[in-house]
């Protein structure tokens, strides 16, 4: 499709953003293997991936940094009973539901975060496995468990529910924890020599090749398994029946044991050689190192006699080049994994490679835990637990003694009431000693990450927070990305904020926005103001916005904007535009239950955006055009504009109210029941516009829930919404306020959290607890809000892994001494926040327009509130009066009205002015600390503070624009490695 505008590569980027390829997590094949004389053996379908290399693609693959190695559901993530629970006090509660299932539910008040918020954590434990949800504390309001239960989505009893205060019901509990799957993993390794096509020639290999004896030094230690005293994935550690040695590893807190095929014992008279296969055969994930050139006949997973292995890794050593190459097959059943193999999928960098294999292989064993063959297992488990825990407890049921207390729908309290008698005191006491027991030994037995008992290392992730503004002393309403700049509005007006630069006021307080675009490109600003019957739409431009800052204007208020009305918008209160480029811009105006669409059409043979402006009036309310009114049943409480695949008659819109998500023909008004919502009570948050290799799709954000539906094209004048493979659903661990979309990542930001999951599948990456979060602005970067308490002395910071130190070897950890301000007391700060885009997307991509803040200062004149503040040029003062006559003469000659000045290229040349110097002095400073083990929880809490670096002239400025001097505030991961700069 033809664009009608050129953009910068950044707004570009933020557009398609929503856009996202299953395809990079390969496709299903059909694989059939064959012997020496070609008879075929045997066949299975397997996804296969191998790069996204063969797609088209504007931008070069392996040229990406790669910021979507995670472990997915990390276990300090996941592991709430252990992590959170035990060792505190806490209650628990038992009941049925309607159906006569069942069910347990825990409740505590933990602050075990790096902020030390308090938080209620909630496990419901069912048949069908785990609900887990976090909710806010508030001292004036108590929490009910009727309450926690209806959030989530359990409403009706049979029995209602009772609590529990046996103490020994949490070793039940931590049963229950453990049947979602090992925290320690075992994995095969099978030799295969150039030209071997059966797997009994594969296990036949007594010894392996020297390539083949570093990969096995690369992936772990050699370790003797007589004595051994660590986790043994299986292997005999007393007698040596399953070989003398074995390959062992930690990695980021998980305990692997690898069934190496040489290791284990070989049978000159058994062919088949049973005694390796029976380990390597029962693995989940198996490893294949295949010698021989690429032109050899390549590995197949249908060589392989297994039911068990759903996933193979096939890994090819260059001797030429040093690198590696890795392929992943996975069982058609197994959910899609990551992270995404790159293009190509070779490594010269062998740490690197070791890294990405573990985390591919964790997540991928982790997501064949929910196939069909291993899920019903487990639910079966798990139900026969439930239901025989339910039952030992019925005689106490029936008796109402002392264990359980008809206390049904009791407040959560944090502590016991102060009339708690001495004998409900000890029984606290010897709950809390029994927890911390349950934890020690689980740590001990090495059940769980080392992370959740002692020090884990951090690394710099792409959802780290660069602080852009500090001591922001407004409330922000609403606010768009303007460049470099964010245009922002206030209660103080609307104001323009740049990092390391004072504010500077556009629009004086008279004028409320309360939502705002900034399309660079189309050189707009389009607002809706005010509230009630007298909200409306304003359209301005961005050049003449601009002019009156450079030319020290007065400043604008809201009678300054009559001509800047958007005709018949009068009471609009909610409003959408389309994000992706199209033949034109699409604003959809909800005015109560009416959608009024508006369009702004260039024409074809417009060779550029300036072309256009230069014969445009000011106002650009004249460039737009009414095309139709639609009617719907309700108000809409969330709306989104969706490009159909032609954009012609197909544009959809998505609106949610009542209880519901409809698609609305934008040609024809026709209305399509999109997804309905089950819950008594609904909370919209969003419908996110994604589009799978071009095919329109929405994520739709209610409550907990997260729903992809897949849109396919329309069939005559219907889309085509029916149920689809592709549909998906995951659960936030917190009801959010706000979602954005960010490939590889969905991000949802709640009043004191940031939950990062992947878009693909919904997976739990990390979970950062922020204080007082407001979301700002998401178009291109992401900008928040949060408040930080800053105190004179450091109580936590990060951890890290010295370079030099092997991936199996943890080093020392120390307090950093960093400069802090002398404060006598905590002062609450409120601060602006950016999370680069380029760090989520993993693109380095240069940065927008340039920012309206440009480098010659001039004097505006000051208003109430705002002092009077440096305005900068965005061309030399000549050179703009140049332009300027150039473009008066030329608007006299056409009789038009005052025309704001057009960027030429000469800005261009201003990027490299403008753009701060970096200082050479200034060095990276990487802290490291050390974690405190409590009796009560073996927690550990951190804050990163960086100071950026810029000695190396190629990278200096993207270091100063992504480290900012200090960091009064951090998103912090729990696991280190080497800090990279993302360019």
């Amino acid at each position: 499709m033809k664009r009608f505008y050129s953009s910068s590569v950044s707004e570009d980027l933020g557009c398609r953003r929503g856009e996202f390829s299953r395809k990079h997590y390969g496709s299903v094949e059909l694989l059939i293997s064959s012997d020496a004389d070609g008879a075929i053996q045997r066949a299975g379908r397997f996804r296969v991936e191998n790069g996204s290399s063969g797609e088209n693609t504007d931008y070069a693959p392996s040229t990406w940094h790669r910021t979507d190695v995670h472990l997915e559901n990390p276990e300090y993530h996941t592991r709430w009973y252990l992590k959170y629970f035990l060792g505190k006090v806490h209650q628990n509660y038992v009941g049925t539901d309607a159906e006569k299932n069942p069910f347990f539910l825990s409740v505590v008040l933990s602050e075990q975060n790096n902020q030390r918020i308090p938080q209620y954590h909630s496990i419901l434990w069912r048949k069908t496995g785990t609900q887990k949800i976090c909710l806010p504390y508030s001292p004036t309001k108590t929490l009910s468990v009727k309450s926690i239960l209806s959030a989530m989505s359990l409403d009706k009893f049979e029995k209602s529910p009772r609590e529990i205060f046996h103490p020994e019901i949490q070793k039940d509990l931590l049963v229950l924890e453990e049947q979602e799957g090992s925290v320690n993993f075992k994995f095969g390794v099978l030799y295969a020599k150039d030209g071997q096509l059966t797997d009994d020639e594969m296990f036949s290999n007594e010894t392996g090749s020297e390539s083949f004896q570093r990969f096995l030094h690369l992936l772990g230690d050699t370790i003797t398994l007589k004595g051994w005293s660590g986790y043994r994935g299986g292997l005999d550690t007393k007698n040596d029946t399953t070989g003398t040695c074995s390959i062992y590893t930690v990695f980021q807190g998980h305990e692997i044991m690898f069934h190496v095929s040489t290791m284990l014992p070989y049978s000159r008279e058994n062919k088949q050689q049973v005694e390796r296969k029976r380990h390597i055969g029962n693995d989940i994930v198996t490893i294949i190192f295949q010698e021989g050139e690429e032109s050899s006949p390549a590995f197949k997973p249908s060589m392989i006699r297994s039911h068990f292995t759903h996933i193979f890794a096939l890994v090819r050593y260059n001797k030429q080049n040093d690198s590696y190459r890795l392929k992943i097959f996975s069982e058609e059943s197994v959910p899609l994994f990551g992270p995404p193999l790159p293009s190509p999928p070779v490594f010269t960098n062998h740490q690197e490679f070791r890294d990405f294999v573990l985390v591919k292989l964790i997540n991928g064993e982790k997501a064949t835990l929910e196939t069909p063959t291993f899920s019903q297992k487990r639910q079966r488990t798990l139900d026969m637990l439930i239901r025989s825990l339910y039952q030992d407890m019925m005689p106490d049921l029936h008796k109402g003694n002392n264990m359980l207390n008809r206390r049904s729908f009791s407040d959560v309290l944090p502590e016991s009431p102060k009339s708690t008698r001495k004998k409900e005191e000890a029984r606290q006491a010897e709950f809390v000693r029994l927890g911390q027991a349950l934890k020690l030994k689980t740590t001990v037995k090495g059940d769980t990450t080392a992370n959740l008992a002692t020090t884990s290392f951090c690394k710099k992730e792409p959802w780290e927070s660069q602080s852009f503004c500090s001591n922001f002393p407004h409330e922000v309403v609403c606010a768009d990305s303007w460049g470099q700049s964010l245009l922002v509005s206030t209660d103080a007006g609307i104001l323009l904020i740049d990092d390391g630069q004072p504010s500077v006021q556009v629009f004086d307080k008279t004028l409320q926005i309360k939502q705002m675009n900034v399309l660079e490109a189309l050189d707009l600003l389009i607002a809706r103001t005010d509230k009630g019957k007298d909200s409306r739409i304003l359209v301005f431009r961005l050049s003449a916005v601009q002019k009156d800052i450079e030319t020290k204007k007065i400043i604008r208020s809201k009678y300054d904007c009559r001509e800047n009305k958007l005709e018949r918008t009068k009471g609009c209160h909610l409003y959408a535009i389309n994000t992706h480029h199209g033949s034109e811009l699409r604003i959809v105006a909800a005015i109560r239950n009416k959608l009024l669409l508006v369009t702004k059409k260039y024409n074809s043979d417009d060779t550029s955006i300036s072309t256009s402006l230069l014969s445009s009036p000011e106002s650009p309310v004249e460039e737009f055009q009414y095309i139709r009114e639609i009617c719907l049943s309700d108000p809409p409480v969330v709306m989104t504009l969706v490009d159909g695949p032609t954009g012609d008659s197909d544009n959809m819109i998505c609106v949610a109210y009542r209880h519901q998500f409809d698609l609305i023909n934008e040609s024809t008004g026709e209305s399509y029941r999109l997804h309905h919502v089950e819950t008594n009570r609904v909370n919209f948050v969003a419908a996110i516009d994604v589009y799978e290799d071009g095919e329109a799709g929405l994520l739709l954000c209610y409550n907990y829930v997260c729903q992809y539906r897949k849109v396919y094209p329309f069939s005559g004048h219907s889309p085509l919404v029916q149920p689809s493979a592709y549909d998906f659903h995951f659960s936030w661990n917190q009801v959010p306020y706000a979602v954005v979309c960010a490939f590889p990542y969905v991000l949802a930001f709640t009043t004191d959290s940031i939950e990062i999951r992947l878009v693909v599948n919904g997976n739990l990456v990390h979970t950062a607890v922020v204080p007082e979060l407001q979301l700002v602005a998401s178009r291109s970067d992401i900008y928040f809000k949060a408040t930080a308490a800053v105190s004179g002395s450091s109580d936590s910071s990060s951890k890290e892994m010295s370079s030099k130190s092997s991936p199996q070897t943890p080093t020392a950890y120390e307090k950093p001494e960093l400069p802090l301000p002398s404060l006598e007391a905590e002062v609450p700060c409120k601060n602006l926040y950016k999370i680069p885009l380029s760090n989520l997307v993993g693109r380095s991509i240069e940065r927008p327009l340039k920012s309206p803040l440009a480098p010659k200062v001039i004097t505006t004149t000051p208003s109430s509130g705002i002092t009077s503040l440096p305005v900068l040029h965005s061309l030399p003062l000549s050179r703009m009066e140049i332009k300027e006559i150039a473009s008066r003469t030329r608007k006299e000659l056409l009789g038009l009205l005052d025309e704001p000045i057009p960027k030429t290229e000469s800005s261009q040349k201003l990027k490299k002015v403008s753009r701060r110097q970096s200082d050479p002095k200034q060095g990276a400073v990487r802290s490291t600390s050390s974690d405190r083990i409590i009796s009560s929880s073996f927690e550990g809490y951190s804050e990163r503070r960086h100071l950026s670096t810029s000695s190396d002239p190629d990278t200096s400025a993207n270091r100063e624009e992504n480290s900012p001097s200090s960091y009064p505030f951090q998103l912090i991961s729990l696991f280190d490695e080497d800090i990279i700069d993302l360019k």
